[in-house]
């Protein structure tokens, strides 16, 4: 009890206002005339509204009104005592947390999303995969059955059921048509600028690689052709060293032994 009493004491301080700032009023009627609602100092309002505490909205609402009462009732009381109410612009507050924790919040944050990049890539080369997979399943496919179709008609031909050759035709149609489609592909450029300036200064030098290669007219020219010295059995060069003529082992045993 006198612990109470003592604490009683300590909140009936007669201080001033400015000091004590405790605003007691009830909730205003609404929030549409709440800027016209406004009471002098020592009333409070008379309005009473009863509200269900079991209604967490309801009770929530009268709190709120309750505070926009006690701001309207504050607001003009501070200004008229000239007590600043607003934050001056260069004014920095001490956040709530330290700027250690924020670090590991922000590298936290940063490998979350470098997980979600890395599986979105990782979905995208799975589906690539897949795609990739189809299309060469259904060339493989069509390659066999390509090749079934010409084994059957080989058969055919064979057994005699058949005395045409139109698939021949068609394999070498389609072969040809690959070479030149691929062939179209290839665009061919010509010399550069700097290749075009440096032939007209100094002149094109001709061909390099190749020039010992055969062509059709060297290949049936037989005209410097000679048995004899392609196959070793003519007259030797000049210049080259002549023929062993020395005898074989065994020959030269028997010449020995006849001498003896």
């Amino acid at each position: 009890q006198d612990g109470l009493k003592q604490s009683l004491g300590d909140l009936r301080r007669q201080l001033a206002w400015v000091e004590r700032l405790d605003v007691t009023l009830g909730p205003v009627a609404a929030a549409a005339d709440a800027a016209s609602y406004s009471l002098g100092e020592g009333h409070s309002a008379s309005r009473k509204e009863y509200v269900d505490p079991e209604n967490d909205f309801q009770r929530e609402m009268s709190f709120y009104r309750q505070a926009q009462a006690a701001v309207l009732e504050a607001l003009p009381r501070l200004h008229k005592l000239q007590v600043p109410t607003r934050r001056p612009d260069d004014y920095f507050a001490e956040m709530a947390k330290s700027d250690q924790q924020m670090q590991k919040i922000r590298q936290k944050l940063k490998s979350k999303q470098e997980a979600m990049e890395k599986s979105e890539k990782a979905k995208q080369l799975r589906a690539l995969r897949k795609y990739g997979k189809k299309v060469q399943t259904e060339i493989l496919q069509k390659r066999q059955k390509e090749k079934k179709s010409m084994l059957n008609a080989v058969k055919k031909y064979q057994k005699g059921l058949s005395d045409k050759l139109d698939f021949l035709d068609e394999g070498q149609t389609s072969s040809q048509g690959n070479k030149k489609g691929s062939g179209s592909q290839r665009i061919k450029k010509g010399p550069n600028a700097k290749r075009r300036y440096k032939n007209q200064k100094f002149g094109f030098g001709g061909k390099k690689k190749g020039s010992k290669w055969n062509t059709k007219e060297s290949f049936n020219d037989v005209s410097s052709f000679q048995a004899k010295v392609a196959h070793n059995k003519g007259p030797r060069k000049a210049g080259k060293k002549a023929l062993n003529k020395r005898p074989g082992k065994r020959a030269r045993q028997k010449m020995k032994s006849r001498a003896r």
